[in-house]
């Protein structure tokens, strides 16, 4: 019943900026918690950034002080703003939250954008 739409990635030069966008539709109550997942070519997943609905930040320590994660409650939409890119940030950036619905929490997964870093 709900989904999670992702967008703004791309190809960007080292050094470059780049912000992603994740909004969540649906029958939904509350978001306690929105984030980004990444996973480069044959790596794991791996956690970027995370924000709670009172807007507490996570950071994995490869992106802090580059990345920027923030929300709109209001429009239930999840920001990465992406500075000084880096060739190892390429990979598929996907979106996760957990939504609390009428009867039912469940976690949601977006299908995921590509980010290429590259010259």
């Amino acid at each position: 019943q709900v989904q999670l739409v992702e967008s703004g990635g791309g190809l960007v030069q080292p050094g470059g900026s780049l912000t992603l966008s994740c909004g969540a539709s649906g029958s939904i109550f509350i978001i306690p918690r929105m984030g980004w997942y990444r996973q480069a070519p044959g790596k794991q997943r791996e956690l970027v950034a995370v924000i709670t609905s009172g807007a507490s930040t996570n950071y994995a320590d490869s992106v802090k002080g580059r990345f920027t994660i923030s929300r709109d409650n209001a429009k239930n939409t999840v920001l990465l703003q992406m500075n000084s890119l880096k060739p190892e940030d390429t990979a598929v950036y996907y979106c996760n939250a957990l939504i609390l619905e009428v009867g039912r929490t469940i976690d949601y997964w977006g299908q995921g954008t590509q980010v290429t870093v590259s010259s």
